[in-house]
């Protein structure tokens, strides 16, 4: 081999290397070592009360219709009720009622329920369109005391018609009618218990109200105590002269049971 081609050869090689470094130095200079990803740290949760199903306005709260679910605590608002520190779901949804519209998975805030013993319990607890109307009863009148909240009672009417002799009248002008409170107190008289009743709080339509309203004024009110599961008689009607439109359900403890609406 002639010194010449020994040059070329050697210039060769030279240039392959350089251009290998060349090539090697574009490509990221090689291999990477492989590092270990870090894993990311655990989100810190609390678990916050939410309803298991929707929840309409006016529905008492129970344990079956709320659950325990994982929140982020960073996204928890001082409004929820957290399990942290009310453990005991039952004493929580006790004698509450949902004032607002609840939907599945939505936390459970103090302006989303009432207690029985808030003002707005009231408002709460009556069922739309309708009116929380009081009258004043005696013992007497109010079926000696034993009509309580969620019984159904007739409202009865009585009147003076003549003076001598003297003759009243009575007649039933309200039929069905929810209690939703009863102003009265008990006592003990010697070996005997007592009763004394004020006023009672029913639930009326608009139209009903503005009768037992006039009904007052012109006479004496009274409240007889229905069966309980008892339906609403035909004579529905009387009801300040309603018609009949229809019919809902309603469950009170575990008895199902209809009840007539009216309509204009």
């Amino acid at each position: 081999m002639n010194r010449s081609r020994v040059i070329v050869l050697v210039l060769a090689a030279f240039a392959a290397g350089i251009a290998a470094l060349l090539v090697r130095s574009l490509l990221g200079g090689g291999t990477p070592a492989v590092r270990a990803a870090v894993a990311p740290a655990p989100a810190v949760t609390l678990n916050v009360l939410v309803a298991q199903s929707d929840i309409q306005p006016g529905t008492a709260i129970t344990p079956e219709l709320v659950r325990w679910q994982s929140w982020p605590k960073s996204s928890v608002d001082s409004s929820f009720i957290t399990q942290a520190g009310n453990p005991d779901t039952a004493a929580i949804v006790k004698g509450t009622v949902a004032r607002a519209p609840l939907i599945a998975g939505e936390p459970l805030t103090a302006t989303k329920i009432v207690h029985a013993d808030s003002a707005s319990f009231m408002s709460a607890n009556l069922s739309p369109g309708m009116r929380a109307v009081s009258t004043a009863i005696s013992t007497d009148t109010g079926a000696g005391g034993f009509i309580l909240p969620n019984d159904r009672v007739d409202v009865v009417l009585t009147q003076q018609v003549s003076d001598a002799p003297r003759r009243f009248s009575s007649r039933v002008i309200l039929s069905d009618v929810r209690v939703l409170a009863m102003d009265q107190t008990f006592g003990q008289d010697k070996d005997q218990k007592t009763v004394l009743a004020k006023t009672a709080t029913l639930e009326l339509a608009p139209d009903q109200a503005s009768l037992l309203t006039r009904s007052a004024a012109a006479g004496t009110i009274s409240l007889t105590l229905r069966a309980l599961g008892e339906n609403a008689n035909s004579d529905v009607a009387s009801n300040a002269g309603r018609k009949e439109s229809g019919q809902i359900v309603v469950v009170r403890y575990g008895v199902t049971r209809g009840v007539d609406l009216g309509g204009e």
